[in-house]
Parts: C-alpha cells; structure tokens; sequence
C-alpha cells in the first residue's frame, strides 16, 4: 500500500510543483517561515500516518527524541485543555523545519495555494492575513482577488485557485486511480493518543 502511495505523492507533487511554479508572484514560503506549522489540527488519514511513521526511522536518535518530547508536550496540553477545538503546532517541526519533510502529509505539501472548490468558492491560505502568499492581490475583507491590486503588480501570470482540497485529494476517485485506501482520518495529535 505505501508503494502505492508513494506513487500518488509522485502525482501529487508534480502536479503542486506546476501550481506553485505558476504563482510564484504570488508565494512568499521560505524556509524557516512554519506558520502553516503552527496553531492547527492536521488532518491526517490512517495512510498519511503509516507513511510518516515509517519515515520516522529514517531519521536519527536525536531527532526522534525531539519528536517524542513534542508530542509528550502536546497530549499532556491537550488533556487539560477544555475548549473545543485544540490546536497546536506540529510535533514534527524541530528549529523552525519539518523534521519529516519528505513524509509530509498531503495538507502540508497543498498548503500555500489558493483552493478552488468544485462550486466556485475559493479559500486563500490563512497566512494571506499575515502579509504572506497572495497577500499582495487578495481583498482580505471580501475574500476575493483584487483586480487593482494584480493590475498594480505588472505580472503576466494570474493569480488562480486550484481544487485542492484535503477531501478531494484523498477522495475515492484517487483512490481508485493509485489503488490505494486512505482510511481513517483524524487530526495528526489524536493518532499519537493511547
């Protein structure tokens, strides 16, 4: 099944890498930057997990200390937490970077792009608030894409949406193409829970 997997991510990435490639005005990501790392759930399926999991023993001692330091820290919040929704950052993310970065999961490697849904509706990445990608065409308060501001810029690519949603993205119909189930999903935080 990780082959299998593995294939899709081939997919995937080469895909990602087109979208990305073609807004390049428009992305501001840079190493060290981690705010799609920070304060959120993750989802995660089960062959998301098992695929992460397997990567962790690609990695050294010290590193896997970290990690498991991490996620002590986190699930011991998250027990006395009483709100609704906790959110958290990941236990992946060693010195500002993904100490799993090649096993990353699929809401991790889209994240950044603007996301157009099926029935028009777009979601621009909540780091577009923070100054960050797309922050320099978006209408923030309207929630579109501001035609002055992409005039302004003097770029010749638009600024465009992409169905990448975390649900179409593990949906059946890629599932029947690569053969593969992605099973149960979760937030990351809750496959570490006993």
């Amino acid at each position: 099944m990780l082959i299998a997997y593995e294939n899709y991510l081939s997919f995937l990435d080469s895909r990602l890498e087109k979208f990305f490639k073609s807004q390049e005005p428009y992305i501001f990501c840079k190493k060290g930057c981690t705010k799609c790392c920070r304060h959120a759930q993750f989802p995660y399926s089960l062959l998301e997990m098992q695929y992460v999991l397997a990567g962790l023993h690609n990695l050294d001692k010290k590193t896997l200390n970290k990690i498991e330091q991490n996620l002590a820290n986190i699930l011991t919040r998250k027990q006395k937490f009483k709100g609704k929704k906790f959110l958290y950052d990941c236990p992946f993310l060693i010195n500002d970077e993904c100490a799993v970065y090649k096993y990353r999961g699929v809401i991790c490697r889209t994240f950044g792009l603007i996301t157009q849904y099926e029935n028009g509706t777009i979601k621009s990445p909540f780091c577009a608030h923070k100054g960050l990608n797309y922050s320099n065409v978006l209408n923030l308060r309207q929630k579109t894409i501001s035609i002055r501001k992409f005039k302004k810029l003097n770029v010749k690519e638009e600024p465009l949406g992409f169905n990448i949603s975390y649900e179409f993205l593990t949906g059946s119909a890629f599932e029947a193409q690569f053969n593969l189930k992605f099973g149960q999903m979760k937030p990351l935080i809750e496959w570490f829970e006993a």
